[in-house]
């Protein structure tokens, strides 16, 4: 069954979610705070989706949900009023997948869980008891901590480890060595390009049949850096 964890500080509106997700047969987590959200995430290892308010006390949403993207890739929905629309757009960028404005109606709030839940599996961010990204002849199981190329386990630094990761978590985008490195990291990206050119240039080494004509990290010239999302398989 698929876990589903919301997070809000009203009561109410916990025990309203919970009435119409539980009726679509997802098991229910709550949380009343951005600490509780983060524990409750830790501890169950079947949740895949994230309703999170962004103002809460003790640890608001944006400061969770930057914790939550330190540990998991499951996608989050912010939970917000007409009047956080700053707050809307910083959560984007710290890494959540969608928004919905209070109030709601139930059958908005259901397809946009749906649509999440379809696009996270159908990306191979998440299967019902793994923690798995599958890409070509690359597959990146995060709960292990292992990566396989056709079958073969592929030893990488932890730094190789978490670009990988990253770039086969967003797939086909393009990103700066800055923003990886910012996204990997969490530091100053200040000197980066080099830092982040030497770890591609590793990974191409260990994952590529012919690091000089890659087919799954490929560069754009002016841009940065992708995973060729055509190499996807599920």
């Amino acid at each position: 069954m698929t876990g589903i964890l919301i997070c809000d500080d009203e009561r109410d509106i916990v025990s309203a979610l919970k009435i119409y997700l539980s009726g679509e047969d997802y098991r229910v987590y709550e949380a009343y705070n951005g600490r509780e959200a983060l524990e409750s995430l830790k501890a169950h290892g079947d949740i895949r989706l994230v309703l999170l308010d962004i103002m809460m006390p003790e640890v608001d949403g944006i400061t969770a949900l930057a914790g939550i993207r330190a540990v998991s890739n499951v996608p989050v929905i912010l939970l917000s009023a007409k009047s956080e629309e700053a707050d809307k757009v910083l959560g984007l960028g710290v890494g959540a997948d969608d928004y919905i404005t209070k109030p709601y109606s139930p059958v908005e709030l259901l397809a946009r869980v749906r649509s999440q839940l379809r696009r996270y599996t159908q990306l191979g961010g998440g299967t019902e008891g793994d923690d798995l990204l599958r890409i070509g002849g690359i597959e990146l199981c995060d709960r292990e901590k292992k990566v396989t190329l056709d079958g073969e386990e592929i030893t990488l630094t932890p730094t190789e480890y978490d670009i990988l990761k990253f770039l086969m978590e967003h797939a086909g985008e393009v990103f700066s060595p800055k923003e990886i490195y910012a996204r990997t990291k969490g530091e100053n990206p200040y000197g980066s390009e080099n830092t982040v050119a030497v770890h591609i240039r590793h990974l191409r080494e260990k994952l590529e049949i012919d690091p000089g004509s890659p087919r799954y990290i490929k560069v754009v010239w002016g841009q940065g850096y992708k995973m060729e999302k055509g190499e996807m398989r599920k």
